[in-house]
């Protein structure tokens, strides 16, 4: 009798063993979709979350918009947020649904990724993920809440060239997608410590290099404020700048313990006797060959007739 195969007992005995030899390719597919289904389950749910709070999640949009409005009809300038197409209202309802359903449904993608995924790691690697995913989140989060704070004061200068007798008329797709990436690139720019800590729990970078490199790392902080702020003014550019800095420096000092640690570690097994460029020292002289003795008899010579 045949057995028929469970797709979750081979995932638990892949999680137990090697996922390589516990499951087949079909098993991956199917563990794939599994997770994929509750994926997408959970963010349909958000969804509907998102369509019902629709007013009061697009007034949390719209607020720094709203602060330039207020500043720029105390000034006598006309600034709108408006909706050019007929069907522009339903569509902006389901962009923003969509948005919230994904950003509800995050520990739900997220769990299932990690589900999928750390099968194919060792212990000390899902240890190592779960720590950098703890501090990646609230990274994350205050990149944007910087990036909301700085929205209107960034907002306000853009509109301040405008000039006398034009109004602004700003399409509402428009805005969201300049607060979308604003958010996301101030977010991504609070994580880049932690890569750095990464690349030296993987061995790639020293906490003695990135000391070395302090001149050319300041130069590329300040660059990508520059470039990531909404205005480019040097006021915007330092707010971003100055908090990537301080966390920079907490990843080098996490970066030169992490290297002492693995000094002393090193020291003790006792791997820190020779240098890296260091050849081994190997007798290559020949040694002689000595016949083995053998039970086969040589062939005797032909008799002539």
């Amino acid at each position: 009798m045949t057995a028929v195969s469970d797709p979750d007992a081979s995932s638990q005995r892949a999680e137990r063993g090697n996922p390589t030899t516990g499951m087949s390719l079909s098993d991956h597919l199917r563990e794939l979709r599994r997770r994929l289904v509750r994926s997408g389950i959970a963010i349909a749910i958000g969804m509907v979350v998102g369509w019902i709070y629709y007013d009061q999640i697009f007034k949390w949009l719209s607020e720094p918009f709203n602060n330039v409005v207020a500043e720029a009809q105390a000034e006598g300038r006309v600034v709108i947020l408006a909706l050019t197409g007929v069907a522009d209202p339903f569509t902006l309802q389901l962009q923003i649904a969509a948005m919230v359903g994904v950003v509800l449904a995050a520990p739900v993608w997220l769990y299932q990724t990690w589900r999928f995924i750390t099968p194919g790691l060792h212990r000390h690697e899902r240890r190592w993920a779960l720590g950098f995913a703890a501090v990646a989140t609230p990274l994350f989060a205050a990149g944007v809440l910087l990036a909301y704070w700085v929205l209107p004061s960034g907002l306000s200068l853009l509109f301040g060239f405008t000039p006398q007798g034009v109004e602004n008329i700003v399409s509402v797709d428009r805005y969201l997608d300049f607060f979308v990436r604003t958010i996301l690139v101030f977010g991504v720019g609070f994580l880049l410590p932690l890569l750095i800590v990464l690349l030296n729990f993987a061995g790639i970078l020293t906490g003695k290099a990135l000391v070395s490199w302090w001149r050319i790392i300041i130069v590329i902080v300040f660059v990508f404020a520059a470039i990531a702020t909404p205005t480019g003014d040097p006021w915007n550019m330092a707010l971003l700048a100055a908090p990537i800095l301080i966390l920079v420096t907490i990843a080098v000092g996490v970066c030169l313990l992490n290297d002492r640690r693995r000094s002393r570690r090193r020291a003790t097994e006792g791997f820190d006797q020779w240098d890296d460029d260091e050849a081994s020292s190997l007798d290559t002289t020949p040694s002689d060959i000595e016949s083995a003795p053998t039970d086969i008899d040589a062939p005797e010579p032909p008799t002539s007739a």
